[in-house]
């Protein structure tokens, strides 16, 4: 799976390898470019929702970014049991917002940091007791959350490059010729250089798409100007409250984005290393995920996930240092005590990381196959990947489909289809009879018959 290199680089480049720091920054700045858009996005539609100043807005995204550096170092550099000791990069969740808002509406930002906070310690004791339940996470529900989060992501990779969901230039060949030059950019670097260019050829699409973007005069540098040079984020600036059907809600998103988190560590090991992830990884990942989402419910920010974008950085590049991922990290806390260098990157166009997303998504739609075809594939596994995909991309494609179901029950299984593919493939697993090693894939055409190809 892991392309060839020479001894010294693979030990340079592997988990606990140290590049030297002239590689490790633009490594680790490429993972900040590539999910910082998507952690500063929450907070903002959280705020809008809520009819929140836009000072709060801001506020807001500087607590999302400061969490995110925290739990990055804590997921990259294990304390005991909490931690995988993998090169996962933490962020604000998109799983939650639907129910985030639906909570808000009712009770508040307090009721949604409340229910988070608990719903984060609930997480950690899913970890503690993950080893006897891994059974229930086998390569074929593991990969088929991958795919089904790959998959999912592709309509918000073609969002991204056509200029953002509600942008007046929406889908103009402004945008989708500046998402186009990212796009062959990351190709061409990749694909026939070597060394750090090869490796860093997402930032350096990135950067090109900036750098066009400033000469067609498209980016506003204001917010850069008007950004504060340091700030420290209050903890707690907007309490807690804690009501029963937030916090079932919660705990219900919690057990599904810890399924989320296992798809995720599993891509990265099997993306970046070929092989897959160990109890203790994993077991580490899901403790440190819920430890983040309670302390990001204290620094007035959403529940913290590891991101799937930078699940495909390493799946392309190969590069598994938890050293590079620690730079991002850092990268990040900078931006939120330092909000002139967060807003540098904020007024990037949308369109720049959309040619980059479109790269990085595929990559993890790549993982899942790879780790569902690592299951025997026989008629039974094909059945629940099939199955399992057709209703979670199906209704996550169609949510009016529930319009007659509870709004609780709405909120839960619409929106990407990530809940139901997950608990789908996990309830066929367990109920399904395995079949035979060497039972036969049925193709589903009735003997005798010829297929045109």
């Amino acid at each position: 799976m892991s392309e060839e290199r020479d001894p010294q680089l693979n030990s340079v480049y592997d988990v606990d390898g140290k590049p030297p720091l002239e590689e490790a920054v633009p490594l680790g700045l490429q993972h900040v470019l590539a999910m910082f858009a998507g952690n500063v996005t929450v907070p903002i539609i959280i705020a809008g929702a809520l009819g929140l100043a836009v000072g709060e807005t801001t506020f807001l995204i500087q607590c999302a970014m400061l969490v995110a550096g925290i739990a990055t170092l804590l997921q990259a550099n294990r304390i005991g049991p909490v931690g995988a000791k993998l090169p996962i990069v933490m962020g604000t969740s998109f799983g939650f917002v639907p129910t985030s808002i639906a909570i808000g509406l009712d009770y508040g930002l307090s009721g949604i940091l409340g229910a988070a906070f608990l719903g984060g310690f609930f997480q950690v004791i899913l970890g503690f007791f993950l080893k006897p339940l891994r059974k229930f996470f086998p390569p074929i529900v593991t990969g088929t959350v991958l795919l089904t989060i790959g998959l999912s992501l592709l309509p918000v990779g073609i969002n991204y490059w056509a200029g953002g969901v509600g942008a007046e230039d929406f889908g103009s060949f402004q945008n989708l010729g500046l998402g186009l030059l990212v796009l062959v950019t990351v190709i061409i670097f990749n694909q026939y250089f070597k060394g750090i260019l090869k490796m860093a050829s997402i930032l350096i699409g990135i950067i090109v798409g900036y750098i066009a973007a400033i000469f067609m005069g498209i980016i506003d540098f204001t917010p850069v100007a008007e950004a504060a040079w340091f700030s420290f984020p209050t903890p707690l600036q907007y309490g807690m409250s804690f009501h029963t059907p937030a916090i079932a809600a919660m705990l219900i998103l919690f057990i599904v984005t810890t399924v989320e988190t296992v798809g995720d560590i599993s891509g990265i090991t099997v993306g970046g290393a070929g092989r897959e992830a160990t109890d203790k990884e994993l077991s580490g990942g899901i403790i440190a995920d819920g430890l983040a989402s309670s302390f990001a419910a204290v620094f007035n920010a959403l529940p913290n996930t590891s991101f799937s974008q930078n699940v495909g950085i390493v799946s392309l590049t190969k590069i598994m240092s938890r050293h590079v991922v620690s730079i991002g990290a850092l990268f990040l806390i900078a931006a939120a005590l330092f909000p002139k260098l967060g807003a540098i990157i904020a007024v990037m166009p949308q369109s720049v990381l959309g040619g980059a997303a479109i790269v990085m998504f595929s990559m993890i739609v790549t993982a899942g196959i790879v780790l569902v075809s690592r299951d025997n594939l026989n008629q039974r596994n094909i059945f629940i990947v099939a199955v399992a995909l057709g209703l979670g991309l199906g209704l996550g494609s169609v949510p009016e489909a529930l319009q007659n179901f509870p709004e609780e029950v709405q909120l839960i299984f619409s929106g990407s289809g990530l809940v139901i593919a997950c608990l789908t493939s996990l309830f066929l697993n367990i109920v399904l009879p395995q079949e035979k090693e060497d039972a036969p894939i049925d193709s589903g055409v009735p003997s005798g018959t010829t297929v045109n190809k």
